[in-house]
């Protein structure tokens, strides 16, 4: 690249995934997957499903959203299953229209669980998501390496190890239209409201609300996106998170 290249100012470009149109699925996807889960057990599906998990051809990407909705409570149309995707109890789990799941990312479900992701959600890779009672509202981005945590031990008794103890699980949710950076992770019982943004490797511990825009360790809002004064919910939730 040249000097010249290298001074150049930054370029804004149209968006591409959260502009796309929806493109039906074929017909006979839909009925081929229908087809699997009738004559497929749940440890048959993931066991189908982990032998095109790691190719990154045409073929296996389609048979990998073939599979998903087999598997899966509920799929839209135009899924998109990156290689190298984990999924545990994916019987638990619903995903809207235009939904793409990045590389090596890892959904966490439970047999009792509850995990709802909406419409035109892109998923960066090498993301985790303890998915035993997750909400991700439509239009989220959600940045390479992000984590969602969901559930924690007590701790008690004192004098058993920790991972012994019971397990709280906190629904989290994330609200339409946020953008979740980069590293960032997201703690148990936590809400992102609509339209905020977190900042790479933020450690959110507290509500959030809408149209904020929050960082750091633990994240703190520093200011309100929609020109609004900090309000009070946000002023509420730094000092609760002891910010």
């Amino acid at each position: 690249m040249s000097p010249e290249a290298l001074s150049e100012s930054p370029r804004t470009v149209a968006a591409v995934f959260g502009q796309a149109e929806v493109r039906p699925d074929p017909a006979w996807e839909w009925e081929y997957a229908a087809h699997l889960k009738r004559t497929h057990s749940p440890a048959e599906l993931l066991a189908l499903f982990s032998e095109y998990r790691h190719a990154e051809g045409a073929f296996e990407s389609q048979l990998r959203r073939i599979l998903f909705r087999a598997m899966c409570r509920r799929c839209g149309h135009g899924l998109q299953v990156g290689p190298g995707v984990v999924v545990k109890h994916p019987e638990t789990m619903e995903f809207g229209d235009q939904v793409f799941i990045g590389a090596q990312t890892m959904i966490q479900g439970r047999f009792d669980g509850i995990c709802n992701i909406g419409n035109h959600v892109w998923i960066g890779p090498h993301s985790y998501f303890d998915a035993r009672h997750l909400v991700i509202e439509g239009y989220v981005g959600w940045g390479p390496g992000a984590k969602v945590l969901g559930s924690a031990h007590t701790g008690d008794p004192i004098d058993l190890p920790i991972i012994a103890t019971a397990l709280v699980i906190k629904p989290v949710v994330i609200g339409y239209g946020a953008d979740i950076g980069t590293n960032a992770t997201i703690l148990p019982g936590v809400r992102i409201g609509a339209q905020s943004i977190i900042g790479a490797g933020a450690v959110v511990t507290g509500n959030i609300p809408e149209y904020a825009i929050a960082a750091g360790v633990p994240a703190r809002v520093t200011r309100m996106r929609n020109g609004s004064e900090l309000c009070r919910d946000a002023a509420d939730s730094n000092e609760e998170s002891g910010r």
